[in-house]
Formats: structure tokens, sequence, C-alpha cells
């Protein structure tokens, strides 16, 4: 695998050893030397003569070498005389000029206008490092050797001209530019040395006996970005020293008014002290009057030097004295500057920070005030808790569904199971943690991205990573410049990222088109931002190394979002050797396979009918197939996740098989206990201490991971939902009128049961029994009622603060509404109050608090399951009083923008059922007396609130039919065809029209 640059950075809980400078000392710098004058002279003269005096030689001694007519055949028959030889030794000579003044060209415009790395001129090799050192040479006298690098004064500018959001750390691109990387950091390599040895002629023993030197960081050029790691490296001997330069730096103020706070985020234009024995690399002269120096920056540089340790009472006024004459009008600092090996650019303004977990929407566990007992790797993964989150509520609505549908009596109004323990904190903490928002946004801007493409018929780019910005921007890493993107994206810090603001995305509506990187999972988080690796891209296997329940928590993970996001139509994931218990999550996109020999097996025969497919279609890749007529089928991606260390032989068939997956659409993420995995273009590891490690990519992130605990969790949440697989799901229409169908709270029906507060939730919101609260806060107050009232298990402190306020707050606030709210609801008579906190936290009723919907649920369950069962009157006189209640939808009139977490609920697909049944149970209960009227009058109740159950429809057919007026029939079969619209009648209604009434099709055609 070809060498890669390392951008690695860390914490820095460890204290550094080695020695810190606390006051920066000016340097003694050395004049230009007679010797430097002659050395630049020579080098004015060659270029002279090789510039200038051999095209002139060229042309006044021997002429126009080409013949002057159109060659013919008895060219070929002609002697070789003398004068043909030198014109064809004339013509490569003006070839060789041509390069070299090509050459020189590229470097004197790099180092006038301080570009970075200068462009290279194809096949030219030797000749540009001579003229590199030519010109290196010829204005080491002019303008130091920080000429041959960006001029500091026009760094600065740079910075300042570049305020576009960018992404916290960029990642080495490797596969097919390794090539090209080679070749930039061997141009790098040279003008090192080179300027290695101008800095040798200077004054080199100031560095030895610990004077202060600063750096500044250089801006961003191609694919090369500058970090801590490589400063330390080409600096101090050691990229591992980097912990050094960031205790240094730490927490100090730089130019732009912003702070290292992360050892991997470095911006352009930032001033690093560096240790006392720095050397090596590009350490110039910087008097006073560089002209490549601007006044600006020096007394940027005097001012940075003055925020050290010493401004902390460590230095007392030598550090003073020091600090003033870095710009005074003696010696100056030192300034180190880097190799042309650009750093990445980050915005000049501190970017907007997300809502971090102590601000009750979790971002990462280390900004958390308190966790609660939630889990901390699911309230910093937001991406993944939304889809779970998502994936769990139409798991549960769909059992809703199929129990209603399926006419298993004693399941009608099914009751999902509450979740206790763990399962209990891992639904907490999803509904903490998952960010439906960004999900959303992102599978917009991504779809909208590929419509936009389509219509300027422009392939889709590969694209590496994305990066989801702690701000809401979205940045896309490609593998190569793909030209200007489709506005609203903009390009980012240099030609391979492209870039979305939240505010564009925001804007982009819904796209029919194919989800165009369905690859796209998070790996973890690195200062603010969410790396999101599309691992059906890359050239190759994908490695990670670490302990094996390490590791498979980072599988468990990337194949629970895998499984559940919102920006994919379609996938296959196998996986092998890990997460049978997963498939639950997703049975129609995962997949189990038990060993090797079944995973080549599978693999071989799809790898081949891609092959086919993609010839026979002329597409190159699945990017150019998923904007065709055949995106949403063949071009889905499959993505093979491998916990287990392969074998040797193994391992060689499977990077055999990999070679050509990336253009393929198929993903490998292969498990390993050591390094070196045959194939891998990316290799990473995964520490103890949660961090995923990718030296070679220049990526340290805090590791998502899915530890086997909450695994377990949250799977016992999808099976529990699952009517086949849940309590009482196997033991039929008997075993169903257990506890599953249980309300989780009965309320007493009887007079004796008066509520003392009561609030109406179905129809218009409602509360009898408090005084209306402060007009200011009534909202909120209201709000956090509702929530409690339709969680009677308890709702988690967090949950109910991060449901509030979904883009975060603060503990203090959060903690003032909750005493409003104790406030406002008061005590009972013998002063219990009535908002109170269980054993595990969290926030609950007193049963004097009740809701219109417990109390319909509770007349329900008396009326099917309680003292209706044994007396036709009593079960009459509930489902009537029951069917009272219902003035509507849930909390009609909410205000707009309020109440977003109803989205996570399935209340909306309960409460219809719940009306559904009961009318249905009073219609059957007036049917059995012949009280057709009646039955009718219940069914049209429950309709105003489930008008989409056919349940309902089928009932009033019947009801209708029953009263013997067929005019009366064929109005309602034509009411009930014109709701059905263009998807026409339901088979099963359909069916039932031609037994009641044969000849309704003919009032159709009649009608039509």
């Amino acid at each position: 695998m070809p060498r890669r640059r390392t951008s690695s950075s860390a914490s820095s809980t460890a204290p550094s050893a080695a020695p810190r400078n606390r006051t920066p000392q000016p340097v003694r710098v050395r004049r230009r030397s007679f010797g430097d004058f002659v050395k630049a002279f020579l080098a004015f003269v060659v270029l002279l003569v090789l510039v200038v005096g051999v095209p002139l030689a060229l042309a006044t001694q021997i002429g126009w070498p080409l013949p002057d007519g159109a060659p013919g055949l008895d060219w070929l028959q002609r002697e070789i005389t003398v004068k043909t030889f030198l014109n064809i030794l004339t013509v490569v000579v003006w070839f060789a000029w041509a390069q070299f003044t090509a050459c020189v060209l590229v470097e004197v415009k790099a180092a006038l206008s301080g570009v970075g790395v200068p462009g290279r001129v194809p096949g030219s090799g030797p000749s540009q490092l001579l003229a590199r050192q030519l010109v290196a040479a010829l204005l080491l006298v002019g303008a130091t050797a920080a000429s041959l690098t960006p001029g500091l004064s026009q760094l600065g500018q740079s910075m300042e001209g570049n305020q576009k959001p960018s992404v916290a750390a960029a990642q080495q691109t490797p596969g097919i530019f390794a090539q090209q990387q080679e070749q930039a950091a061997g141009t790098a390599s040279a003008l090192a040395e080179q300027a290695g040895q101008a800095a040798a002629r200077a004054d080199g023993g100031s560095a030895a006996h610990g004077d202060t030197k600063y750096y500044r960081i250089q801006p961003p050029e191609g694919r090369h970005h500058d970090s801590l790691w490589e400063i330390a490296d080409r600096h101090l001997g050691d990229g591992r020293r980097y912990k050094e330069i960031f205790e240094l730096n730490k927490d100090r103020v730089q130019p732009d008014g912003s702070k290292l706070s992360e050892a991997s985020l470095i911006r352009p234009g930032w001033i690093m002290e560096m240790p006392g024995d720095a050397r090596g690399g590009e350490l110039v002269e910087m008097p006073d009057d560089a002209p490549n120096v601007s006044e600006q920056v020096r007394q940027q540089i005097s001012d940075y030097a003055r925020t050290g340790d010493h401004a902390q009472g460590g230095g007392g006024s030598g550090a003073q004295g020091g600090g003033s004459g870095a710009h005074g009008g003696g010696d100056n600092a030192q300034v180190s500057l880097p190799e042309q090996r650009p750093a990445p650019a980050t915005p000049a303004t501190p970017a907007t920070p997300a809502p971090s977990a102590g601000q009750e929407h979790a971002a990462t566990p280390a900004a958390a005030d308190h966790s609660f007992g939630l889990p901390e790797a699911l309230l910093a993964a937001p991406l993944l808790a939304a889809g779970l989150l998502g994936a769990l509520g139409r798991r549960r609505r769909q059992a809703l569904w199929q129990s209603a549908l399926g006419s298993v009596g004693g399941r009608r109004g099914m009751e999902p199971p509450t979740p206790t323990g763990d399962a209990q904190d891992v639904q907490d903490a999803l509904l903490v943690g998952a960010d439906p928002e960004g999900v959303r946004l992102l599978d917009r801007a991504l779809r909208g991205l590929a419509a936009a493409l389509t219509a300027e018929s422009r392939p889709l780019p590969v694209v590496y990573a994305a990066w989801m910005g702690g701000n809401g921007d979205l940045h896309l890493q490609l593998a190569q410049p793909a030209g200007k993107p489709p506005a609203p994206w903009q390009l980012g810090q240099d030609q391979t990222f492209w870039m979305l603001a939240r505010a564009d995305a925001e804007r982009y509506e819904d796209a029919d088109t194919a989800a165009p990187y369905p690859g796209l999972v998070s790996l973890g988080t690195m200062d603010d931002s969410r790396l999101l690796l599309n691992l059906e891209s890359v050239p190759g296997i994908v490695s990670l190394g670490g302990t094996e329940a390490d590791r498979t928590a980072v599988f468990a993970s990337v194949a629970a979002e895998l499984a559940t996001n919102g920006w994919s139509d379609r996938m296959t994931i196998t996986l092998v050797g890990f997460g049978e218990d997963l498939t639950p999550l997703a049975p129609n996109r995962i997949r189990h396979l038990d060993g090797f020999e079944d995973l080549f097996e599978t693999m071989s025969a799809e790898t081949r009918q891609r092959r086919g497919a993609l010839g026979a279609a002329g597409h190159d890749s699945v990017l150019t197939g998923r904007t065709g007529p055949a995106q949403h089928t063949r071009w889905a991606p499959h993505l093979v996740l491998l916990a287990t260390q392969p074998s040797d032989e193994d391992a060689l068939r499977l990077a055999e098989l990999a070679a050509d997956a990336g253009r393929l659409g198929i993903g490998y993420l292969v498990g390993t206990e050591g390094t070196d995995l045959p194939g891998a273009a990316w290799e990473m590891r995964i520490t103890g201490e949660g961090k995923l490690l990718a030296p070679l990519l220049g990526l340290e992130l805090e590791a998502q991971t899915l530890p086997a605990a909450q695994r377990r969790a949250v799977v016992e949440l999808f099976t529990d939902a699952d009517p086949e697989h849940g309590p009482g799901g196997s033991d039929g229409p008997g075993g169903a009128s257990g506890t599953a169908n249980t309300p989780p709270f009965l309320v007493d029906i009887s007079e004796q049961g008066r509520p003392a507060v009561y609030a109406r939730l179905v129809g218009s919101y409602e509360i009898i029994g408090l005084d209306a609260p402060d007009d200011d806060r009534s909202a909120l107050l209201h709000e956090a009622l509702a929530l409690l009232l339709l969680h009677r298990e308890g709702v988690h402190p967090r949950v109910l603060s991060s449901a509030l306020w979904p883009r975060g707050v603060t503990a203090d606030v959060r903690d003032a509404l909750l005493e409003r709210l104790r406030v406002w609801l008061g005590t009972d008579p013998d002063g219990t109050p009535r908002l109170a906190t269980d054993a595990t936290g969290r926030l609950t009723l007193a049963k004097s608090v009740v809701s219109d919907l417990d109390v319909l649920r509770s007349l329900y369950y008396e009326a099917t399951q309680g003292r209706g069962v044994g007396s036709r009157q009593v079960r009459g006189r509930l489902l009537t009083d029951a069917l009272v209640l219902v003035r509507g939808p849930l909390l009609a009139d909410r205000p707009e923008g309020r109440y977003r977490w109803l989205t996570h609920e399935i209340i909306d697909a309960q409460l219809p059922l719940l009306v559904a049944d009961t009318g249905l149970a009073l219609s059957e209960f007036h049917l059995e007396k012949n009280r057709a009227e009646k039955a009718i009058e219940a069914l049209n109740a429950a309709l105003r609130t489930a008008p989409a159950d056919e349940r309902l429809w089928h009932e009033l057919l019947r009801a209708t039919h029953a009263t013997g007026d067929p005019d009366r029939l064929r109005a309602l079969a034509a009411d009930l065809v014109g709701r059905s619209g263009a998807r026409g009648v339901p088979p099963r209604t359909e069916a039932l029209l031609d037994e009641l009434l044969p000849t309704w099709r003919d009032g159709v055609a009649a009608a039509g």
C-alpha cells in the first residue's frame, strides 16, 4: 500500500515530558553575507545563460532546424549528413530549453505569489529541481528563504478573505492518488532540504540553546493538509511530540480570535510556539525590513508571544521583554515556516457549536453534564439514533395495523409493551440523542445534488466521505476534482471538497431521484464534525484493528445505521462472524452468513453479475447507473462486514474479490488482529478508550460504537414490537388477551374516582382543575404536561427537555421549568406532590392527574375485558361513554412548531385504532338487537377520527344493508368509491360490495 501522509491528533490528557518554553526570547539574526550575494549573482548568470543565452545561440548559430516543406517517402532514402544530425540535436535542445524555461516560470510564480507547492511540469524531474535551486539562490538575498513558501502577509490576507466554513479535519485521499501524493511529497522534501541548508548557515546554535521559535500554519493546497503531527515530525524529529506543541499553544488566543482546543484542529494563519529544540525544515530569518513579512504579522507574533504561560504569572517581566523584542528595533523572533504541504482550511471564525449533551441534546459524551444513567454511546450518535427510532416507530405501527386488520379479536387495540430496564434506558437515549432533522437535511441535500447533476448531464462524483459540521454545514470529500458543483453547492477548501451550507440545505425539497450515496455511514466525530465514510466507494478493503469486543461494537454500530438510515433507498448488508441477533432491525436488508466459504460463494457470484450488468448497460460504475433508468433496481450497494480475522489464504482470496469492488458498489469492512491485511486500502484501529485511529488517513475520531449490552437492548425493542415474536405473539388470540392489551394506566371510572386534574387531549387541549399559568410560560407547561400524560410509565428528564427544546437547553432552564410545573400541578390533599420522581429518576404524575385518553382506554378495557364481559348492559354503557369522549384528533389545535416530539410517538396510530375498535364493538352491540340506525350512528362517530380504517367502512356497509334501503346503500357505495380516488376500491371492500350490492358498478359507471 502506498505511503500516505499522517495527520493524527489526540487529546492532551497526559502531561508533556519535554521542557516548555515559558519566556519567548529574541534570537540574534545573521545578516546576509558576501557569499550569499556571490551565489545569487552566479544563479542569475546561470539562469540568464540557460533561459536567454541558449535560444539566442541556437537562433543565430544554427537557425531553423525543421525542413521547409512537408516530408516525403524519399526522406527515408537520403543519406544522414552532419547537418541532419545537428538539426535533430537542435530540436532536442529546443525542447529541453522549453521544458526548463517552463520550470523556471513555475518556480518563480510560486515563489513570488506564495501559492504553496509549485505545479509539476510533466517529465521535468531534475530540470525542475535545478530551476528551483537556482531561483531559491537568486531570491535568497532579496526576500529570504521565506519567499519559497507562502508569504506571511499573504497568509494573513488569505485567511481573512476565506470565511467559508470547512470541515474540522480532512483525510488524505488514498488509492488512485498514491502516485500524485508521492510526487508532491518528493517536491516538498526537496524544498525542505534546500531551505534547511539555508537555515544551517544562519545562527543555528540559538535553536539548541532553548530560544523560542514560532511557526505559522500554511493554507491547504490540493489534497495535502498540514497538522501538528507533521510539524512535530519535520521540526522535532518525531511526530508523536505533537502533544508538546499542543500543550504550548492550548487555549491561547490566535490572531483570528479563536483558540486551539483540539490537537487535530489547526487553521491557516495561526501561530504556533515551538519547543526550544525545534530545528530543520525551513527555519529562516525574519528581519524588520523583510519585504514579505508585514508589520501586521510581526505584531501578531509579538502579541501571541505575550499570551504564553508567562502571561499567567509564570514568566515574570522577562517575558514582556522577550515579547517586545520580537518586533522591536533589534532582533526578531525566528519563525519556522512549514514545508510546502498545505494545512486544512478551516473557518476564520469559530463555527457555531451544535447543542451538547450538557444542553440536553447530547452530541458528545464529554460534553454531558450528567447522563442520568442513559447510555452515552447512543446519546453521541444522532444519526444512528434517528434511524433506529424511526425504524422502531414504523415497526410498532406496522404491528398495530397487522393486529387490527388481521381480525385477531384479542389483539385489537394492542398496546405495545412498555420497555423496562436496559431497553427503557436505550429507548430514552434514542429519544434524546436522535437528530431526525439532520437526517432529513442530509437525505434531501444528497438527492438534490444528484438531481441537479442529472439535469446538467453530469455524472455523480466519487465521494469518499462526508463531514457534517457542528453548525449544520455538509462537506463532501471527493476522490478527485470534479469541477464546479451545481448551486447552491460551493467549492470547499480545495477542489476536492463540495460544501453546502445548512441554510441552503433547508431550502431543498424532496427530489424524486435515487439516493446517490447510500453507503455513507457514521464512524465518529472529530472537532465537532461528524465523519461519514462511504464504504462502497473504497478502492479495496477497509480494515479495522483492535480487540474483538471493541471491533464488534464498531461493526454493530455500522450495521445498525446502514440498516435503518434515512438517506438510503435499499441495500444489502451481509454480516459474517457476528450480528446474527441484528437481523430483526431490518430483515429485508440484513443477512447473516456463517463463514468464509459462504461469503466467497455469495460474493463471487454477485461480483460477476454486477460486472456483467455494468458492461451490458454501458456504465463504468454504479454511480453512473444510479442516474439512469435502472436507478432504483440494480445499483443498490452491498456492504460486507466481516468481524473476524481471516486466515492468510482467505485474506488473499478476499483481496482479489475486493479489487474491483469500488466501482461495483460493494464495500468490505474487515476486522483484523494485526496489520498489513492484503488488499486493505484504508487501515483503522479502535482503542480501548473509544478512539478510532487511522494515522495514514490523518484521522483520530471519537468512535461511534454500539456496545454489546446496548445492542441487546436495541434488538429487544424491535423484537417486542414484532407481533410474531413479541409478548403474546405466538399464543394465538387467547394468549393475546393478557398484559399486552392492558393499558399502561387504568383509571377508576366510578364516581369515587373523580380526578383532581383532568386534561382533554382527544380534540382541542383543555385542562380542568388548575389555574391558568402565566401566559409567557403557558405553552411550555401545557406541552410538558401533555408529554407526561402520554407516558404514565415515566419520562426521563432529558427526554422531556429534548422534546421541549430539540435544539438544546441548559440544565438550569430545564430545572426551572420542572419547578414551575411542580408548583402549577400542586399537591394532593394528603400533601403528596402531583409531579414526582421515581427510583430511576424519571418524572411521573400522580393518579389524581388524568387525561381523557386514559379514561377512553380504561372504558374500552372494562367493556371488552373487564366488567362488560359478563354484563351486556354495562358493556353498552361503557362503550357509549367511551365514544362520547372522542372530539377529534389528538391535540387538534396545537400551535405550529410545537409538539414535534409526536413524530416519535405511535399515538397517532394507536388513537384511531382504539376509536375504531370502540365504534366496531358498539356497532356489534347494537346489531345484536337489530338496531341498525344506532350502529350506523356509532360507526359514523368513529369514522370522524379514523376515516381510513377499512373495517369501519365494511361494518357501515353491512349496517346500511341491514336497514333494507337499497338507495341508501347505493349512495354509500358511491361515496366510498369517490373517497377511494385513483387508487380504486380495496379488494376486500370490492368483494363485500359485490355481495351486498351486485349492481354497484353500474352506479359508478353512470356517475362517471
